[in-house]
């Protein structure tokens, strides 16, 4: 049980009684057991399958189960695929039981909300026009259940700031679950029809076809992001004193893209090239990496080849896009007196000034071998006395304002202890632009 604080043991101990109560009382006699038995058998076999080979998940078999039975019979369904199905992390049992507790709960709400607004008689009728209100407002429910859930784990377990918790799995969920509200009711419907249960169960098979499409997305993805991972490797083994800079940068640079409003696409490029904005130092010698102290002037213009040797670096690794000119040109500032081609305020590229500044922040926060690190809040007023001159106050301010409102949470890798705050009396750098 080591890792899930106390407090999060005790949020899913809550959640599971909630899912008790649920359960009881248990429907009349009159509710035929053998759909409910079936049904439940078919998302926990269909689960494995899913989730192993598709990437994807059978709320189309929960969402029928909770259009077509009462409440209690309904968040029986999730039970046995849940508590069965196999889970990646420890502790194992714990984390059974959660997803179980939060799928029954989640049925639970989908099944009373949809029941209370007619849906059931809707369904039994095949009643078209009547259906799709107390459909949504099942799929709607089902999802601002899980989300609840699902942020309060996550405030609890990784200290996320609540607003962020709870707002993106509700959203990111809208979609997906919307499009499988759909199957779930059409098996619904075909459940009541003259075929009955294998006409239901036939709409899985566009399921199966979707889910190996988004399989093969989800592949990309992971060869995309062990690309990333391959370089970072690289430059944290060659400048290990940085170690986690690359993925603090990258995290910066996202609450950046995302407090301007970025298109979620958007926003994942300018990670990358937070992430990857270094990884140019793999053509720098390592003895000047690990140098202790200033360097020569000699020494510095090695060190600020390393955008040009990043640049030519990921020149083939097209997923990029854009964010090969940030690696380029993340060193650039306003005022033209960055490297390594001096450019001038809107011709520096917009990812490149939001990950200068978010590099900037990095390096006044952490700890390095020619400078100890400073307090969030001393960093982020040395970048607003350097915004307009060295970086785009537009991204000085967004980051201002996410990490006023939300607070900094950095990535910390495993070999990397957390450093105390320094004092505000501590000497801030004159140019947090100048470094390596």
């Amino acid at each position: 049980m080591d890792g899930i604080p106390v407090r999060a043991r005790v949020y899913v101990g809550c959640a599971v009684l909630g899912a008790l109560c649920c359960l009881f009382p248990l429907p009349s006699d009159r509710t035929r057991w053998w759909p409910v038995l079936l049904l439940a058998a078919l998302y926990a076999g269909g689960e494995r399958v899913a989730r192993r080979r598709f990437a994807g998940t059978l709320y189309p078999v929960l969402l029928a189960g909770a259009f077509l039975f009462p409440a209690a019979a309904a968040a029986l369904v999730p039970l046995p695929g849940a508590l069965l199905s196999p889970v990646e992390h420890r502790p194992f049992p714990l984390r059974r039981v959660w997803r179980a507790a939060r799928l029954a709960l989640g049925v639970w709400a989908a099944s009373r909300a949809h029941e209370a607004l007619g849906g059931r008689e809707a369904v039994g009728a095949s009643d078209g026009p009547a259906l799709l209100l107390p459909a949504a407002a099942g799929v709607l429910v089902l999802c601002l259940v899980l989300a609840v859930l699902d942020g309060g784990i996550l405030a609890l377990a990784e200290g996320l700031p609540a607003r962020r918790a709870w707002h993106g799995p509700f959203l990111r969920s809208l979609a997906p679950v919307g499009v499988h509200g759909l199957a779930g009711l059409m098996m619904a419907v075909l459940w009541h029809s003259p075929y009955g249960p294998v006409a239901a169960l036939l709409v899985l098979f566009p399921m199966g076809v979707s889910w190996w499409v988004f399989a093969q997305y989800h592949r990309e993805r992971a060869a995309h992001q062990a690309t990333i991972r391959a370089l970072v490797q690289a430059v944290d083994i060659k400048d290990g004193y940085t170690r986690g800079h690359s993925e603090r940068v990258g995290q910066a640079s996202l609450l950046i893209a995302r407090e301007l409003g970025m298109d979620e696409g958007r926003v994942e490029v300018i990670r990358f090239a937070g992430i990857l904005h270094d990884v140019g130092k793999l053509g720098v010698p390592t003895r000047l990496l690990r140098k202790k102290g200033p360097l020569t002037p000699e020494e510095r213009r090695v060190i600020e080849l390393h955008p040009e040797y990043g640049h030519e670096i990921t020149r083939g690794i097209s997923f990029l896009g854009e964010a090969r000119s940030a690696i380029l040109h993340h060193h650039e500032r306003l005022d033209g007196s960055g490297y390594p081609y001096g450019l001038v305020g809107s011709q520096i590229p917009e990812p490149a000034r939001v990950v200068a500044v978010a590099d900037a922040f990095d390096a006044m926060t952490s700890t390095r071998s020619y400078s100890r690190a400073r307090p969030v809040p001393v960093a982020l007023e040395e970048l607003q006395r350097c915004a307009g001159a060295h970086f785009d106050p537009r991204m000085v301010t967004a980051l201002t304002r996410v990490i006023t409102r939300d607070g900094w949470h950095p990535i910390v890798t495993a070999d990397e202890p957390r450093l105390p705050a320094q004092s505000p009396a501590d000497p801030v750098p004159e140019r947090p632009g100048a470094r390596r």
